[in-house]
C-alpha cells in the first residue's frame, strides 16, 4: 500500500510515536469520570527511532480554556510514560500528550559517559553552546541571562574541566527542559474528554422511601409534611440522598390492588409508577402527598439537614395521562385501535402505556420529556433516579444529559438499569452519573471479588460509578428472605464499605421486612409498591443505630469514599471475605473482614500483604473495629478473626500503622 504524503511540511520530521494512551473510552468517543478534586493519571506507549532521549508532557484544559496546561510526564519500563494532573472545576475537560526528541538531554547524557570514557570532547561542547544558545532565544528574564552565562562558559575560554562542569549541571538542564525545542513535536491525534461532576457524585448515601406510607397514624395516606418531620430523623443516621419514587397523580384505569393483584377496589391507591391522571401528569403532585409548595418546604428542608432530594423520573403514563388524550401520537396502537401497554412476557403492566420513540414526533416527544427535568429543577431538584433507562432509546439520554449537562452542570443522574452489562455500561458511557449494579445478586465470596475487580480493576472504574442497593422496592433478594436479620446487617455492611455510593429501600432493610409474597419470588409481601404501608420509626427493632455507625464509619474514613483503591486479601475460610480500601494519600487504611453466612460463627485466619499496605512488618500494628469498637494488636501478616452473625457479622478495622520519619515513628489512621 502507497504511504500518502502528509500535508503538514514538517512531518518527516516528526519521529516520536505515541500510541496506546490509557484512560481512552472506545477510542476517544466517551468521556472518562472525575469528581472535583479527583486525579486523573495518564499512560502511553511513547518512543522513538534510534537512542535519543524523550520529553513527553501531559496537557489537559477545560472546554473554555484557550491555552494547555502542562505537566511533564515520567518513564516507567518499556517505552510507558506516565503523568497526572487534578480537575479543579466543574466542567468538561480535555487532555492529551505530547513528546519530542529531547536534543540536548541527549547531548548532555553523552557527553558524561564521552567524560567517563575519556575523550576528547572540544566539537561537542561546540554543540552544546549552540544549543543553548538556541535556547536563550526562547527564553526571557532570569533564565535568558542564566542561559547566556552558561554559553559563555561552556563556548568559552577556559579550562576544559570548567566547561565540562558546567555542560553537566542540573541546573542548566533544568533551565533548558523549561525552553525546549518544541519544533518537531508529535501530539496525539485526539483531545480525549473529562466529565467532571460534584463530589456527591463519587461518595453518596440514599435513603428510598414512600411518602404515603410517612403518616404517624395507621390507615391515613402520608404527605409531605409527615414526611418532612421524619427529615431529621434520616439525617441523623447519615444518609445524604432521600430519594422518593414517583409523587405524581396516579391513574385508576387498570389499577393494581394489593400484592400486584389485577383487580383494585376503589380504596386502593395504586402504583406511583402508574403516572397521571385527571390532575395532570409528569409536572404534577399527587393531591393526597400535598401541593407544590409542601414539596419546596420538603426540598428545603432536607437541605437544612445536609440532603438533597432525589426525585424518580419514570418515562411512562398510566391510560389517565393527559398525555394519552392529547398526544395519542406517542404511544403505541395495536390492530384493534387500543394502546399497546407495557409487558415483560408473561408479566403484563396494563396500568402502564410505554412512550413510542419511534413515533413520527418523536422529536416532539423528546423536547417534552427533557422539560419534565427542567421543570423539577425549577423547583430544586438536582438528582434524579431514572426509572428503567435501558428499555429508552440512548440517544435519547445523551442528548437529554447533554442539555441539562450544559445549564446544569451540578445535576446528578442515577441509572436504574439492572440490564446486561454492555448495555449498563453504555448507559454510563452516555453521562449517567451513577447506576444500580448487580451487586444485588453477588452474595459468595466468589461472587462478589469477581464482580467488583471488574468494577474496580479494569477500564470500568473509569466510566462506571456502582450505586450498591442491598434491595430495592422490585428485589428482596433470596440471600434477604433466608438470613433474616444477620443477612441484612451484613449486606448493609458490604454496600456501605464495597462502594463510595449505596442506597438502602430504607423501612424494609431498616426493620428487615423481608417476607416475600411467595417462595421463589423477589417480590415483597404487601409491598409499597401497590398500598400504603405504616412503620413504626420508633421501634427497637431498628437497624438505626447500626446505620447511623456505618455511615458516620464512611464519614469519617476518606478510604471508604472512593472505588479506586479496593484490594481483596486471602482468608483461609470461603464464608469470610476480606477486603481494604485506602485514601487517595495513603494515610487512611480501612480493613473490613465480613462473615457471609447469616446462620453460624465463622472463623478463620487473615492474610495481609503488608509491604502493599504500608504497614512495617518489624513492629506490631493497632486494629481498632470501628463497628464493635473492640480494639486489637496484630503482629505480622497473619492473625485471627471469628464473627458471630447474631452478635455482628463483620469487622470495620481502622489500621493505626506505624510511619518512620527522619526523626521518629510517628501514626496514620
Amino acid at each position: 500500500m502507497k504511504v500518502e504524503l502528509s500535508t503538514d511540511r514538517e512531518a518527516g520530521r516528526r519521529r516520536v510515536v505515541i500510541e496506546n494512551v490509557q484512560p481512552e473510552i472506545d477510542c476517544g468517543r466517551f468521556a472518562i469520570k472525575r469528581t472535583v478534586g479527583e486525579r486523573v493519571v495518564v499512560r502511553a506507549d511513547i518512543f522513538v527511532d534510534g537512542h535519543d532521549r524523550l520529553a513527553c508532557l501531559l496537557k489537559y484544559r477545560t472546554a473554555a480554556d484557550e491555552h494547555w496546561n502542562e505537566v511533564r510526564m515520567e518513564p516507567l519500563v518499556n517505552d510507558r510514560w506516565e503523568g497526572e494532573f487534578c480537575v479543579e472545576e466543574l466542567a468538561r475537560y480535555f487532555y492529551t500528550v505530547e513528546a519530542w526528541v529531547d536534543r540536548f538531554d541527549t547531548w548532555q547524557k553523552d557527553l558524561a559517559k564521552r567524560v567517563q570514557a575519556g575523550q576528547q570532547v572540544p566539537v561537542e561542547l561546540q554543540m552544546g553552546t549552540e544549543m543553548i544558545r538556541a535556547a536563550q532565544q526562547r527564553a526571557d528574564g532570569q533564565d535568558a541571562d542564566r542561559l547566556g552565562w552558561y554559553a559563555d562558559v561552556v563556548g568559552g575560554e577556559g579550562s576544559e574541566a570548567e566547561r565540562i562542569a558546567a555542560a553537566l549541571s542540573d541546573e542548566l538542564a533544568v533551565v533548558m527542559a523549561a525552553h525546549p525545542d518544541r519544533r518537531y513535536s508529535t501530539t496525539y491525534r485526539k483531545e480525549l474528554p473529562i466529565s467532571v461532576d460534584r463530589q456527591r457524585a463519587r461518595y453518596s448515601t440514599w435513603y428510598e422511601i414512600f411518602p404515603r406510607s410517612t403518616s404517624a397514624e395507621p390507615g391515613r395516606h402520608g404527605t409531605f409534611r409527615d414526611l418532612e418531620r421524619l427529615v431529621p430523623r434520616i439525617a441523623d443516621m447519615g444518609f445524604d440522598v432521600l430519594y422518593l419514587p414517583p409523587i405524581h397523580p396516579i391513574g385508576f384505569a387498570f389499577r393494581k390492588g394489593p400484592n400486584n393483584a389485577r383487580v383494585a377496589s376503589p380504596d386502593d391507591p395504586g402504583s406511583p409508577w402508574a403516572i397521571g391522571g385527571r390532575e395532570g401528569g409528569h409536572k404534577s403532585i399527587h393531591p393526597e402527598l400535598g401541593d407544590l409548595d409542601d414539596f419546596r418546604r420538603l426540598v428545603k428542608a432536607a437541605g437544612e439537614h445536609g440532603m438533597e432530594i432525589a426525585l424518580d423520573i419514570a418515562y411512562q403514563c398510566s391510560p389517565d395521562h393527559p398525555y394519552v388524550q392529547e398526544h395519542r401520537q406517542w404511544f403505541r396502537e395495536r390492530p384493534d385501535g387500543t394502546v399497546q401497554y407495557a409487558e415483560n412476557p408473561p408479566k403484563k403492566y396494563e396500568d402502564i402505556y410505554p412512550f413510542d420513540f419511534e413515533s413520527d414526533q418523536w422529536r416532539e416527544l423528546w423536547n417534552e420529556l427533557k422539560s419534565v427535568i427542567f421543570y423539577w429543577i425549577d423547583q430544586g431538584v438536582r438528582i434524579f433516579r431514572i426509572d428503567n433507562p435501558h428499555t429508552k432509546p440512548f440517544r435519547f439520554w445523551e442528548s437529554l444529559i447533554e442539555d441539562v449537562k450544559d445549564r446544569y452542570p451540578e445535576t446528578l443522574f442515577l441509572a436504574e438499569a439492572f440490564t446486561r452489562p454492555k448495555v449498563m455500561y453504555h448507559l454510563a458511557k452516555l453521562g449517567f452519573t451513577q447506576s444500580y449494579t448487580y451487586f444485588t445478586w453477588r452474595n459468595t465470596k466468589h461472587d462478589l471479588v469477581e464482580y467488583f475487580t471488574t468494577l474496580t480493576k479494569t477500564e470500568v472504574r473509569e466510566f462506571f460509578r456502582p450505586n450498591l442497593w442491598p434491595n430495592t422496592p422490585d428485589i428482596l433478594n433470596e440471600y434477604l428472605q433466608f438470613g433474616g436479620r444477620p443477612a441484612c446487617v451484613t449486606r448493609l455492611v458490604l454496600a456501605a464499605t464495597l462502594g463510595a455510593s449505596y442506597g438502602v429501600y430504607g423501612p424494609p432493610l431498616e426493620f428487615c421486612d423481608v417476607q416475600p409474597r411467595e417462595p421463589g419470588s423477589e417480590e415483597y409481601w404487601n409491598s409499597e409498591k401497590y398500598q400504603v404501608r405504616h412503620w413504626d420509626f420508633d421501634s427497637p427493632d431498628s437497624l438505626r443505630d447500626l446505620m447511623r455507625r456505618i455511615n458516620r464509619i464512611r464519614h469519617d474514613n476518606p478510604a471508604l469514599q472512593t472505588d479506586l483503591h479496593l484490594d481483596f486479601h486471602p482468608v483461609d475460610n470461603h464464608q469470610l471475605i476480606c477486603y481494604s480500601k485506602q485514601s487517595d494519600d495513603k494515610k487512611n487504611l480501612v480493613v473490613v473482614v465480613v462473615n457471609l453466612d447469616s446462620n453460624h460463627t465463622e472463623s478463620g485466619w487473615v492474610d495481609l500483604p503488608l509491604a502493599e499496605l504500608g504497614i512495617a512488618a518489624d513492629r506490631p500494628y493497632q486494629v481498632h473495629d470501628l463497628l464493635g469498637d473492640g480494639r486489637y494488636l496484630w503482629d505480622g501478616p497473619r492473625n485471627y478473626v471469628e464473627l458471630n452473625p447474631h452478635v455482628l457479622p463483620a469487622h470495620v478495622f481502622q489500621i493505626r500503622r506505624h510511619v518512620r520519619t527522619e526523626q521518629q515513628f510517628e501514626y496514620f489512621m
